[in-house]
Protein backbone atom coordinates (compact mmCIF):
# COMPACT_ATOMS: atom_id res chain seq x y z
CA UNK A 1 0.00 0.00 0.00
CA UNK A 2 1.05 3.65 -0.89
CA UNK A 3 0.36 7.11 0.68
CA UNK A 4 0.59 9.97 -2.12
CA UNK A 5 0.19 12.99 -0.46
CA UNK A 6 0.32 15.90 -3.20
CA UNK A 7 0.34 19.85 -2.52
CA UNK A 8 -1.38 21.48 -5.19
CA UNK A 9 -2.22 25.48 -5.87
CA UNK A 10 -6.50 25.84 -4.30
CA UNK A 11 -7.86 26.22 -7.80
CA UNK A 12 -6.85 23.13 -9.49
CA UNK A 13 -8.62 20.99 -6.68
CA UNK A 14 -12.24 20.31 -8.84
CA UNK A 15 -9.80 19.39 -11.67
CA UNK A 16 -7.53 17.18 -9.97
CA UNK A 17 -10.62 15.70 -7.98
CA UNK A 18 -12.40 14.72 -11.13
CA UNK A 19 -9.43 12.74 -12.95
CA UNK A 20 -8.71 10.99 -9.64
CA UNK A 21 -12.35 9.64 -9.73
CA UNK A 22 -11.73 8.44 -13.43
CA UNK A 23 -8.63 6.33 -12.24
CA UNK A 24 -10.56 4.83 -9.71
CA UNK A 25 -9.46 7.01 -6.25
CA UNK A 26 -12.52 6.38 -4.13
CA UNK A 27 -11.44 8.43 -0.92
CA UNK A 28 -9.19 10.94 0.14
CA UNK A 29 -8.26 14.04 2.71
CA UNK A 30 -8.32 17.25 1.71
CA UNK A 31 -6.52 19.97 4.06
CA UNK A 32 -6.25 23.86 3.52
CA UNK A 33 -2.43 24.76 4.06
CA UNK A 34 0.21 27.77 3.60
CA UNK A 35 3.48 27.70 2.53
CA UNK A 36 6.41 28.23 0.28
CA UNK A 37 8.80 27.06 -1.91
CA UNK A 38 12.23 28.34 -3.52
CA UNK A 39 10.67 31.90 -4.47
CA UNK A 40 10.18 32.14 -0.86
CA UNK A 41 6.23 33.83 -1.12
CA UNK A 42 4.96 36.35 -3.41
CA UNK A 43 5.43 40.30 -3.57
CA UNK A 44 2.23 41.94 -3.24
CA UNK A 45 0.84 45.89 -3.21
CA UNK A 46 -1.83 46.96 -0.75
CA UNK A 47 -2.51 50.86 -0.76
CA UNK A 48 0.65 51.97 -2.53
CA UNK A 49 2.76 49.49 -0.19
CA UNK A 50 4.57 46.46 -1.51
CA UNK A 51 4.97 43.48 1.19
CA UNK A 52 6.03 39.59 1.16
CA UNK A 53 3.48 37.07 1.80
CA UNK A 54 5.63 34.58 3.27
CA UNK A 55 3.20 32.00 2.59
CA UNK A 56 0.99 30.76 -0.24
CA UNK A 57 -2.04 29.29 0.39
CA UNK A 58 -2.20 25.25 -1.20
CA UNK A 59 -4.27 22.22 -0.66
CA UNK A 60 -3.11 19.00 0.22
CA UNK A 61 -4.26 15.63 -1.03
CA UNK A 62 -4.17 12.67 1.32
CA UNK A 63 -4.27 9.44 -0.44
CA UNK A 64 -4.27 5.87 0.23
CA UNK A 65 -3.73 3.61 -2.33
CA UNK A 66 -2.92 -0.30 -3.46
CA UNK A 67 0.37 -0.24 -5.27
CA UNK A 68 -0.51 -0.67 -8.47
CA UNK A 69 -2.41 2.48 -8.71
CA UNK A 70 0.46 4.29 -8.40
CA UNK A 71 1.65 5.28 -11.51
CA UNK A 72 -2.24 6.26 -12.50
CA UNK A 73 -2.71 8.36 -9.40
CA UNK A 74 0.45 10.16 -9.61
CA UNK A 75 0.12 11.02 -13.44
CA UNK A 76 -3.30 12.08 -12.57
CA UNK A 77 -1.97 14.35 -10.60
CA UNK A 78 0.70 15.81 -12.51
CA UNK A 79 -1.50 16.13 -15.40
CA UNK A 80 -4.48 17.73 -13.82
CA UNK A 81 -2.57 20.02 -11.71
CA UNK A 82 -0.05 21.26 -13.93
CA UNK A 83 -0.07 25.02 -15.16
CA UNK A 84 3.70 25.43 -16.10
CA UNK A 85 4.16 28.18 -14.27
CA UNK A 86 5.94 28.31 -10.42
CA UNK A 87 4.35 26.66 -7.71
CA UNK A 88 2.38 24.32 -9.28
CA UNK A 89 3.07 21.81 -6.20
CA UNK A 90 4.71 18.38 -5.51
CA UNK A 91 3.67 14.68 -4.81
CA UNK A 92 5.64 12.35 -2.39
CA UNK A 93 4.75 8.78 -2.01
CA UNK A 94 5.43 7.17 0.96
CA UNK A 95 4.76 2.97 1.62
CA UNK A 96 2.04 2.50 4.05
CA UNK A 97 2.85 -0.42 6.84
CA UNK A 98 -0.61 -0.76 7.76
CA UNK A 99 -4.23 -0.03 7.40
CA UNK A 100 -7.16 -0.47 9.70
CA UNK A 101 -10.67 0.36 9.40
CA UNK A 102 -12.55 1.29 12.45
CA UNK A 103 -15.92 -0.03 11.57
CA UNK A 104 -14.94 -3.02 10.41
CA UNK A 105 -11.06 -3.71 11.69
CA UNK A 106 -10.71 -4.84 8.42
CA UNK A 107 -6.76 -4.50 7.87
CA UNK A 108 -4.18 -3.99 5.19
CA UNK A 109 -5.72 -3.01 2.06
CA UNK A 110 -9.27 -4.50 2.85
CA UNK A 111 -9.90 -1.60 5.02
CA UNK A 112 -8.75 1.13 1.99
Amino acid sequence: MKRVEAIIKPHKLDEVKDRLKQVGVTGMTITDVKGFGRTGGRREVYRGSAYVVDFVPKVRLEILIKDEMVHDVVAAIAESARTGKIGDGKIFITTLDEAIRIRTAERGEDAL
